[in-house]
């Protein structure tokens, strides 16, 4: 049975938008937002078609769409829009970044991501499919991001052949597949029949050829009292579907016992459709659920505005400080042979290691809370188990994510010299991506 979605009212939205404007030195106003022209296929993003925002702060229904790659940018101004939008209104945001691993907000990145990986292979940044006035040289690379972001949900992978899609609404109006089902039918309208939300509120094709379901598209929410934020990735054409399995593959996963959320894998394809075409089949879709007298145009974020706007700096800062990125992590234990409460067979420990090593810590954001260590050989005639446990004291209290090389970690909290720091040293540093 059809229900009438609840229209927004337009009470209340003018002094709440004005946050999205900025004065300079009190002469002349600027606009964190331009406009576009309605949807069109002879591209969103020419010059020619900005102008000055006025009328769209004061309406219910507002499509934004972001020129830039920067994730932590992107992902504040998506933050911006929840917290300074008005209540009653229903949001649409569009954007695509540069490579980047973003994590959930209750997840383990030393189980979530491989972290040597990530920090050492550039890759792509564009697509032959992004629009040429939003991306760098095709021939660009850079490392891959990690970002923590503020919604719940599960690991996913960015890039400009990735779409990001974004809906916030009043919490009367949402429920956790409305949206994956707007992002459904438009790629239905786009020519992909197969597309359809699972029972894990993925969007997933089931291609002829083989009968079998891909992941295209994943999704996360954040509710609070008076919004709710439903966001997804969509697959359209990433360069680089055959690096995200070992991006997101940690080798220390099996070491770790941890209470975040944990990743469910699945086998992930290119959609096939430009991000043009993509873009606007969902504001199609999005203005036919949420109809209003005039024709929405498409707002495009001013990023040299939005980098000087207050909550979005703020927003920047804490996403891309080392605090939040690995010291958010909920308690973990890491522990090189089975335990009482994480009895899963270890693999071997790599040769050079001696035998008789053992080592077993829990952290809590990102603070080691314990520590033990045993089995270490030292140069000097002293007792080793007294050196153990005296070492195991000493890093009591460090965080993890401060530590840049667990070789010269081990050896400076020993006041004996470590026979095996480099080896032992060398291995917890492949652990925790410090190699």
């Amino acid at each position: 049975m059809a229900t009438r979605r609840p229209r927004p009212s337009r009470a209340g939205i003018s002094c709440a938008a004005k946050l999205l404007i900025r004065s300079s030195h009190g002469q002349h106003h600027h606009s964190l937002f331009t406009t576009r022209p309605r949807v069109s296929t002879h591209g969103l993003l020419h010059p020619s078609h900005r102008r000055p925002f006025t009328t769209n702060l004061s309406k219910p229904i507002q499509i934004y769409r972001s020129p830039s790659t920067d994730p932590y940018l992107n992902l504040s101004i998506e933050h911006h829009l929840l917290q300074h939008t008005p209540p009653s209104s229903i949001i649409l945001f569009l954007y695509t970044n540069r490579p980047s691993v973003v994590i959930g907000r209750n997840q383990n990145p030393w189980v979530e991501v491989n972290l040597s990986r990530l920090r050492q292979k550039p890759l792509p940044l564009t697509t032959p499919h992004h629009h040429p006035s939003s991306a760098p040289s095709p021939n660009e690379q850079q490392p891959t991001s990690l970002v923590r972001r503020r919604s719940g949900g599960g690991t996913v992978f960015h890039d400009t052949g990735n779409i990001n899609w974004t809906v916030i609404v009043p919490p009367p109006i949402f429920t956790r597949t409305l949206h994956a089902e707007m992002i459904t039918r438009s790629l239905i309208r786009l020519g992909i029949p197969t597309a359809r939300v699972n029972e894990r509120h993925d969007i997933v094709i089931t291609p002829s050829s083989d009968q079998k379901d891909y992941k295209v598209s994943g999704s996360a929410y954040k509710l609070t009292r008076t919004r709710s934020l439903h966001h997804g990735t969509c697959l359209l054409s990433s360069p680089n579907l055959g690096q995200i399995s070992g991006l997101l593959r940690s080798p220390a996963e099996a070491f770790i016992k941890a209470r975040g959320v944990e990743s469910v894998r699945s086998p992930i394809r290119n959609v096939g459709i430009d991000t043009e075409r993509f873009i606007q089949g969902v504001v199609e879709e999005f203005k036919s659920m949420y109809p209003t007298d005039d024709d929405e145009e498409i707002v495009v974020v001013d990023e040299e505005i939005a980098r000087q706007e207050g909550s979005i700096v703020k927003g920047m800062a804490e996403l891309m400080s080392p605090d939040w990125i690995y010291g958010q992590t909920p308690q973990f234990t890491f522990s090189t042979h089975p335990t009482e409460d994480d009895p899963r067979p270890r693999p071997p420990l790599p040769e050079g290691i001696p035998r008789e090593f053992s080592a077993h810590f829990t952290i809590r954001h990102g603070e080691i809370q314990t520590f033990s260590i045993t089995g270490l050989r030292y140069t000097d005639d002293i007792d080793a188990a007294s050196q153990d446990l005296a070492l195991s004291q000493a890093l009591v209290g460090q965080r993890i994510h401060h530590i840049t090389d667990w070789r010269e970690t081990l050896q400076s909290a020993s006041s004996t010299p470590i026979t095996d720091a480099q080896a032992v040293g060398g291995w917890l540093n492949t652990m925790f991506g410090l190699s």
